[in-house]
């Protein structure tokens, strides 16, 4: 069993032994040729590109902005319908509190002028 382990590991550095070096070179080239090899697939890329027709991108367009006006109108609406609502909650409120001080003023003042 042993005999087994050992030639595993001996099998594990003869592989590692066998890998190539690294290549020692001019970074500065390397960067330029991984440049060049970038942009030449980025043309070819390019060519690939189907692109629509101006018909198609002005029909886009009007859609993207016709849905943006209609959205904008929603939340417009739904907007100032919150707003009336939480106003007239607030005036409810605000009324109410008025009354309920002038009942307490009147509850202070009143035994005293009775007095």
């Amino acid at each position: 069993m042993a005999d087994k382990k050992e030639t595993a590991a001996s099998e594990v550095k003869k592989n590692k032994a066998e890998k190539p070096a690294k290549k020692k070179g001019n970074p500065f080239k390397k960067a330029g040729k991984a440049v060049k090899e970038f942009f030449k697939n980025f043309k070819g890329e390019c060519k690939k590109i189907t692109w629509p027709s101006g018909k198609t991108v002005l029909n886009s367009s009007l859609v993207v902005i016709a849905v943006v006006a209609i959205a904008g109108v929603v939340i417009f609406g739904i907007d100032t319908g919150i707003s009336a609502i939480i106003d007239a909650l607030v005036s409810l409120a605000s009324k109410q509190e008025a009354k309920d001080a002038a009942e307490a003023t009147a509850n202070i003042i009143l035994p005293i002028i009775m007095g």
